[in-house]
């Protein structure tokens, strides 16, 4: 079986990404459920309360922006989302 390598991006470097693109700013936690969202791997936050409950979701407005910032750092193709 051959597993697709997926390309390791940091949150801290999606962050400067949208913040040097897009001059926006964006939390690691909205990062984390867009991730959650494209189906990439998501690691559980210790301090999270209820794992299947998000207290800050990604909101609307700020979804195309950290997509996009998948898409140009290779995390994500057109056709994952």
């Amino acid at each position: 079986m051959i597993m697709e390598k997926i390309k390791m991006v940091t949150y801290k470097q999606t962050i400067a990404y949208i913040k040097d693109h897009d001059n926006i700013t964006v939390k690691t936690c909205w990062i984390a459920h867009m991730k959650e969202k494209c189906g990439l791997p998501v690691r559980r936050a210790p301090n999270r309360k209820d794992p299947y409950k998000r207290c800050n979701p990604c909101p609307l407005e700020k979804e195309k922006y950290i997509l996009n910032a998948f898409r140009d750092l290779g995390l994500i193709h057109d056709d994952n989302v």
